[in-house]
């Protein structure tokens, strides 16, 4: 477990180092760290309030933590998604665009959903197994 731990870790530090890297490209520096600073506030002021309250006030028991989880999943997917469901209208270029966001989006959350839901029942299933008869 702990050999996975520091894999996961390096992967982790290999990708965000790729991304700093990918900063030295950047025009407006200050534009990236005001869109940064905006991505944590939202964060921290908004979404995660709102998951553990809606973790809470939904779910008792074992399943908080999966529901928790799943709603960390779909808040961001849905700030991610955000620029794309909100822009108004048709595109000059529709090929920059070119999928159902929309649709995309909601099907993605559908699977994190289902497999929120699926979560209990695998667990259950496998300490019925696991528990002497």
């Amino acid at each position: 477990m702990k050999m996975t731990r520091v894999l996961v870790g390096a992967v982790g530090v290999a990708f965000m180092g790729f991304g700093a890297s990918l900063l030295t490209d950047v025009r407006d520096p200050a534009g990236v760290l005001v869109w940064l600073g905006g991505a944590v506030a939202l964060h921290d002021v908004l979404l995660a309030p709102l998951v553990l309250l809606a973790g809470l006030v939904l779910v008792r028991g074992r399943a908080r933590g999966p529901v928790r989880g799943a709603l960390v999943v779909m808040g961001a997917l849905t700030v991610v998604a955000l620029p794309v469901l909100l822009r108004p209208g048709r595109r000059a270029n529709a090929s920059v665009l070119p999928l159902d966001y929309p649709r995309n989006w909601l099907i993605a959350l559908a699977v994190v959903a289902t497999v929120t839901a699926l979560v209990p029942a695998v667990r259950a299933l496998t300490r019925r197994r696991r528990s002497p008869s």
